[in-house]
């Protein structure tokens, strides 16, 4: 659908996890969203693509309330997780952003931590010290992400010790031993080679059997490959957005095919 007809779709609809209702944000006086309105089904991949500076990366730090922790950064509109606006005065950002986790581009395992605490690290915060069922949830979350069997046995050893490509896959263990809903991913593989990348791309895919995902990228092939929707962001925008096949194969507005066709990016 294009960002005319999108923006009309104002109501709350309760098939989406997610809904960006005219979603406006701001850094000090620059405005970076301009009335963006998304609907992110559930058990599905959303890839959200466009140029550098389209407001991307702001778009999913708004939608778990980590772009308010930005100095001078405001928002308009409403993020509705579940059919709940997750901006109400009496929602805790604190639970949400343990319902909607984060993975940022460049792999950020705690420097000073243990591959094991790294993963655990979350689950301490959140009252889980010790025991049995922490070191299940810590087994669990590096199989779900398949690097158990690579470091199993050097869980001790610093999170930092291992691949650039391990790291990423060890900081979405992080984020998924909390049992979020929603897994936002900007970027993921931007710092990774083609083999990591590709091993990424396997776990996106595999992860939307039980969480809903939302991923930037400025890799258009990738969007096609992990994603069942894709959303067109330009200059805070949003141009176009609807099923990836649409999007890629036959666009409604003339600014996607240009961008999809490689005439400006």
């Amino acid at each position: 659908m294009t960002s005319t007809e999108n923006s009309q779709q104002k109501t709350v609809d309760l098939d989406m996890k997610m809904q960006s209702i005219d979603l406006n944000a701001w850094f000090g006086a620059k405005q970076a969203l301009k009335n963006v309105n998304i609907g992110i089904k559930t058990n599905s991949v959303t890839a959200i693509i466009g140029p550098s500076g389209c407001g991307k990366s702001t778009f999913i730090r708004c939608l778990n309330r980590m772009h308010e922790l930005t100095p001078t950064a405001k928002m308009s509109g409403q993020i509705m997780l579940d059919g709940q606006n997750i901006y109400d005065k009496q929602v805790d950002p604190v639970q949400v952003r343990r319902r909607v986790g984060m993975v940022f581009q460049k792999p950020n395992p705690f420097p000073t931590m243990s591959i094991y605490d790294n993963v655990a690290a979350g689950l301490r915060l959140t009252g889980t010290k010790k025991g049995k069922n922490l070191d299940e949830v810590v087994k669990r979350s590096l199989e779900r992400v398949t690097l158990w069997d690579e470091v199993k046995d050097d869980l001790r050893k610093p999170g930092t010790s291992i691949s650039g490509g391990q790291q990423q896959r060890l900081c979405i263990a992080r984020a998924i031993a909390l049992q979020p809903e929603v897994i936002l991913m900007d970027e993921p593989c931007s710092a990774l080679d083609p083999i990591a990348t590709a091993k990424i791309e396997r776990l996106v895919v595999e992860l939307k059997r039980d969480y809903t995902v939302g991923i930037v990228t400025h890799n258009m092939q990738q969007a096609s490959r992990v994603s069942e929707y894709t959303a067109f962001m330009y200059l805070g925008s949003l141009i176009e957005f609807g099923p990836t096949k649409d999007i890629f194969e036959s666009p409604k507005n003339p600014l996607t095919e240009k961008y999809i066709t490689g005439e400006f990016g």
